[in-house]
């Protein structure tokens, strides 16, 4: 496996496995609507513009994909996907550490999940993250915000915790 940034070109193909790997998703919530299945190629090709997308490649193929953009300090991290026959062989949690070190001058990375996504639920939690805030769409969803704070932002607060005589 190769992580590596991805190129407008290869928008595509991560269109076509955004599609695959959000179906197990769509599965879980009985709801086929969700943005990563009716988002299209064009608004992916324009995500690229104002996001940093990686991509895994394993045999000449892109097994996985993540895009992230940073606002004000906060790396705001999005659509991790794995395609299904790759799933469980630590492509995700390469990615993600590829796009953190992308984004290392951030002091936050958040991202979101649905509450009955345990298989993310569990990857982020061993990666750092924790829940933060829950955000109700409708009766079958609700959206779980992590974060994960950097050593940067760490070292900031033990500065500001320490006390003058």
């Amino acid at each position: 496996m190769n992580v590596q940034k991805a190129r407008l070109e290869d928008a595509e193909e991560i269109f076509n496995l955004q599609k695959l790997a959000y179906q197990s998703e769509a599965e879980i919530y009985n709801d086929y609507t969700i943005p990563p299945l009716t988002q299209t190629l064009e608004k992916i090709r324009h995500d690229f513009s104002d996001h940093y997308f990686l991509k895994a490649v394993v045999n000449d193929q892109i097994a996985g994909s993540v895009k992230a953009n940073s606002v004000s300090g906060t790396c705001f991290i999005g659509r991790l996907i794995v395609h299904p026959n790759y799933q469980r062989r630590g492509i995700g949690t390469q990615l993600m550490h590829t796009i953190e070190e992308q984004f290392q001058t951030n002091h936050r990375y958040e991202l979101f999940t649905g509450h009955k996504s345990e298989g993310n639920l569990r990857l982020y939690r061993r990666l750092g993250y924790k829940e933060f805030k829950r955000e109700k769409v409708h009766e079958v969803l609700t959206l779980i915000f992590m974060e994960k704070l950097t050593s940067i932002d760490e070292s900031t607060n033990k500065q500001f915790s320490v006390e003058l005589d």
